[in-house]
């Protein structure tokens, strides 16, 4: 199956991220960035590793590595279920903890989920968990979605599009649009966080635990929506926004649903996309550059010991 050539690939990777590797680079990089562990990137919705070099986490690798993290770049299925896409993700984080003994787990959207199901299956592997605009309480927009007339016309081009972004970036997986937003619905959310209930807060809007069983958890996310008047994906999730009506939200994540573990801040003036520095890395003016509040991240994590 064509994601176990992933696995594969993600070996080589591992190999060539030894130190050995780097022995003709005679400066000395910053180490803001340089935990104990490797920081792994779990996408989200429609999420891929990399299109022909046109990565998910537009240009936020490359600034952790300038700074000396050591970044490796995940792949699950673009649609499916938390389990699901955990299930995927646990064989590439196994190849990853074997050489390197932890990892520092940082999901965006759907990949808070995902990254946490491998927390609570294989606690041993996870030093810490991050998510990144994450819907642990479920999404308005989920809910809207699934049951409702529009979700199986909507599943088909959705899944047509997971299929052909699985296709380019080489995934080999299946692909379930109406499993993936029920598992993102307020009830499908509710089920999965009896299942892995580290880090949710028990409040409505409050801060959960910021350890259980030997990990850390911290989270963030934002509450902006036309952020960049050249960014044409902004007009998008505007209208997506409509489904939180009053409720403070990313385009697609409420605001206090976005809390996991420590929360840094549920409010930067960054909709879903710029959470992960897209589209192109066009983002507020006003606002923190996206690559810095992950670099800040992985000097929180260094100082933690992780």
């Amino acid at each position: 199956m064509k994601h176990w050539f992933k696995l594969l690939a993600l070996t080589g990777a591992l190999a060539w991220s030894m130190p050995a590797a780097a022995w003709w680079w005679d400066s000395t990089p910053s180490d803001y960035a340089k935990t104990r562990y490797p920081i792994v990137l779990v996408h989200g919705m429609f999420g891929f590793d990399d299109i022909a070099g046109y990565d998910y986490w537009y240009g936020i690798p490359e600034d952790l590595r300038d700074n000396g993290a050591k970044v490796f770049l995940t792949q699950v299925p673009a649609l499916d279920t938390s389990v699901e896409r955990g299930e995927a993700l646990l064989p590439q984080i196994e190849a990853i903890a074997a050489v390197y003994g932890k990892v520092n787990l940082i999901g965006h959207s759907h990949g808070g989920p995902t990254a946490r199901y491998v927390a609570r299956v294989r606690p041993d592997l996870v030093a810490s968990v991050t998510t990144v605009g994450s819907p642990h309480k479920g999404s308005a927009v989920a809910d809207l979605i699934a049951g409702s007339p529009v979700e199986g016309p909507v599943a088909g081009l959705a899944n047509a599009l997971g299929g052909l972004i699985d296709l380019l970036s080489g995934g080999g997986y299946n692909q379930d649009f109406s499993a993936s937003v029920a598992s993102l619905s307020t009830e499908g959310s509710a089920e999965f966080n009896a299942f892995a209930p580290a880090g949710i807060p028990t409040s409505a809007c409050g801060e959960g635990a910021y350890s259980a069983n030997g990990m850390r958890f911290y989270s963030w996310g934002g509450t902006g929506h036309l952020t960049n008047a050249l960014d044409p994906s902004d007009a998008l999730l505007l209208v997506t926004a409509a489904a939180f009506g009053t409720t403070a939200n990313d385009g697609l994540v409420g605001r206090c649903s976005n809390h996991f573990g420590k929360v840094i801040r549920d409010n930067y003036f960054m909709n879903h996309l710029d959470e992960v520095n897209q589209a192109l890395g066009l983002h507020s003016l006003f606002e923190t550059d996206p690559k810095t509040v992950y670099r800040q991240q992985a000097n929180r994590l260094k100082n933690a010991g992780l």
